[in-house]
């Protein structure tokens, strides 16, 4: 009984071990562009009709030049990322901006100096220490702020 189990689960791991192998060196085979579309082909049905042995002949075969796509995927990954992260990061406008932005409109007399404060509270996330009632500090239930007069 417990022969059997032990039996089970080592077929069992050599079955995912050889899918596992199976679709790396596929994905490898399309990942690769100076192999043949014939080359390709050829690969896959060696793959298929002798499993272990053509997994075995092409970990011999091709396992260097594996490796070394593998890695410019990761690097060329990593790269499209950092673009990515920096493009992000480059379109959302800082707290800096936004509090130059608001700056401005009080200066210019579009928000009072309350609305300037409840905005630059959301902004940063503070509650100012300001006496109860004064209206700076106090919750209100409009978070928009609104120019005068409008």
């Amino acid at each position: 009984m417990l022969w059997d189990i032990l039996v089970s689960i080592l077929w069992f791991m050599l079955l995912f071990s050889w899918i596992w192998l199976l679709v790396m060196i596929i994905g490898d085979l399309f990942r690769d562009h100076e192999l043949s579309g014939w080359g390709k082909a050829s690969w896959v049905v060696l793959l298929f009709v002798m499993p272990w042995l053509g997994a075995l002949i092409y970990m011999a075969a091709r396992g260097r030049s594996m490796n070394k796509r593998a890695r410019e995927q990761a690097a060329r990954n990593e790269r499209e990322l950092g673009r990515h992260v920096r493009r992000v990061a480059a379109s959302a406008p800082s707290t800096a901006d936004e509090l130059a932005k608001l700056a401005a409109l009080r200066d210019r007399g579009v928000i009072s100096l309350q609305e300037f404060a409840r905005a630059k509270e959301r902004l940063l996330g503070t509650q100012p220490a300001g006496p109860a009632g004064s209206g700076v500090g106090s919750s209100s239930s409009s978070t928009a702020v609104t120019p005068r007069g409008a």
